[in-house]
């Protein structure tokens, strides 16, 4: 628990920088938490060869991150995603051995060639062996768009004088059964953030004792999408460290009472 303390030092400190969620001018655009919320898995896309394929088929026994974005984007879709690729390129947790990926277009003109385009240019530069049945990038018709979007709370909408989408910049953390656990905001993700909301939607079923440590030493906090040391943590973490000084010393206070207990037996039998 000393890890704990010492991490606390240099988290509370930052926390107090830590942005909040994207606010744009208009309440038609954004992204609303919708945590612990059943996204529909029965809803059907195409994969990037074109085939229909559920959203329960991406769903077994790993975590999924999810995205929103559409793939003729002529900016933001694209720095997300390349944030997303950045983090996922500093943690050891690789796609399809321990969680999904999947990018589904709200743009419902996008094809399926464009979704194979895509998805080749980030598997070359993600470079892991096998990483191609860990992402998938799926289009879909407005229905399935429209309900998937609402699940999530991702509200964007139709530019007719550019032909392009507003829409907030963001991804999901899912659990194996489909539940949103985590949202993070921007278009850079903290590697270590990533790392810990995979380790908690897996219900701690990948990572290591070090995340294990972290996780009790920090909480995400759903106002700014980042974990950090809280004031409560501080407190519990006091507790323990509190608890085992005390453990401590009534141990060293036994050790001498028994060494002293000896002595005085070994001087009775001499």
């Amino acid at each position: 628990m000393k890890a704990c303390w010492v991490l606390g030092l240099g988290m509370f400190a930052l926390s107090a920088s830590a942005q909040s969620p994207p606010r744009l001018p208009t309440d038609d655009v954004g992204i609303e938490q919708r945590l612990d919320k059943q996204v529909p898995l029965e809803l059907v896309f195409r994969d990037e060869s074109g085939q229909p394929v559920a959203l329960q088929e991406f769903f077994d026994d790993k975590p999924v991150i999810l995205v929103l974005a559409y793939f003729r984007c002529p900016r933001l879709c694209s720095l997300v995603l390349n944030g997303l690729l950045d983090s996922l390129k500093e943690i050891t947790l690789a796609s399809s051995t321990d969680f999904q990926i999947v990018v589904v277009s709200f743009d419902p003109r996008d094809t399926a060639e464009l979704a194979a385009a895509k998805k080749q240019a980030y598997l070359e530069q993600y470079g892991r062996p096998g990483a191609g049945r860990g992402w998938h990038f799926l289009t879909g018709d407005k229905e399935a768009i429209a309900r998937l979007a609402e699940a999530v709370g991702f509200r964007f909408a139709y530019d007719s004088e550019t032909g392009d989408y507003r829409h907030a910049s963001g991804i999901m953390v899912l659990t194996p059964t489909g539940r949103i656990s985590r949202y993070f905001y921007g278009m850079e993700f903290p590697p270590r953030d990533v790392r810990l909301a995979l380790v908690e939607a897996s219900r701690n079923r990948i990572g290591s004792p070090v995340d294990q440590v972290l996780l009790f030493c920090l909480s995400y906090d759903p106002v700014t999408g980042k974990y950090r040391m809280t004031a409560m943590t501080l407190m519990r973490v006091g507790g323990v460290l509190t608890a085992l000084a005390i453990l401590g010393v009534l141990l060293l206070t036994w050790r001498r009472e028994h060494r002293k207990a000896r002595r005085r037996a070994a001087a009775t039998d001499d």
